[in-house]
């Protein structure tokens, strides 16, 4: 589910859970779990990684369909967990898109310091609208502090995906480079800022993200039950089941 490689003081936290990298309870676990092992190890930094051609494909909707309203409150608590872990991280953290990264996944990777993402036919966005789901407010602003509030607007409200260049272009992304480079240059965007005066650049950074830290490091005190009253809305329901029917097509 997750490989841990260490490139001297960063540790970069790679998904490997096949074949789309679909976020269930036991990845978004893991995740926070290496994120807390890594710094308590010594790790400077962390880079989060994906497959060639895949960062995440989201939430793994199949599987949360099946749930009750605990269930589904459940999943979307360890989801907010997990931004929250990376969004409070301690340590600069780098997303390594490897690839497609649609709903969930770019949604972790809003919570990175800086990411690096795949050049060529590769897509990222928010389009949880197109899939029924709403865009809560704590993850609509960390859109927001990155593209700006009308753009985000204009992302989020129609589902956008866009492709890689259109991504950097935007600044949702803040590097290309080829698919096979993407957690080297990740890895090296790494080591410059550590080879910076740490003090400095920890505290600085801290400042910088208090915006974003404010809202997420009581990932408990989020409105999450409204969420999960708009997931079991109708016409969210009936969207997701034509969603997991074409998944099924495809297999």
């Amino acid at each position: 589910m997750l490989n841990l490689i260490t490139h001297d003081a960063i540790t970069e936290i790679n998904m490997t859970r096949p074949p789309v990298n679909a976020l269930n309870v036991d990845l978004l676990r893991a995740i926070r779990d290496a994120v807390d092992n890594a710094v308590a190890g010594g790790a400077r930094g962390l880079v989060l990684s994906g497959m060639p051609g895949m960062f995440s494909a989201g939430v793994d909707v199949p599987s949360l369909l099946g749930r009750d309203r605990d269930g589904v409150r459940d999943f979307w608590r360890e989801f907010f967990l997990t931004c929250s872990k990376l969004a409070t991280s301690p340590v600069p953290v780098v997303a390594a898109i490897t690839g497609h990264s649609p709903a969930g996944g770019a949604v972790l990777s809003l919570f990175c310091d800086y990411r690096v993402m795949a050049d060529g036919p590769f897509r990222i966005g928010l389009n949880e609208v197109q899939v029924g789901l709403v865009v809560p407010e704590s993850i609509q602003m960390a859109l927001r502090r990155i593209v700006g509030s009308y753009r985000a607007e204009r992302l989020m409200v129609a589902g956008a995906m866009v492709e890689s260049a259109e991504a950097l272009a935007i600044g949702l992304v803040d590097e290309l480079t080829h698919v096979d480079q993407v957690v080297t240059r990740a890895v090296a965007w790494m080591q410059v800022m550590l080879a910076l005066p740490s003090n400095a650049m920890l505290r600085t950074r801290t400042i910088a993200r208090a915006d974003l830290t404010a809202i997420w490091a009581h990932p408990e005190k989020l409105p999450i039950n409204e969420f999960v009253d708009a997931y079991f809305h109708p016409e969210t329901q009936a969207v997701l089941e034509k969603l997991v029917a074409r998944l099924k097509k495809k297999d």
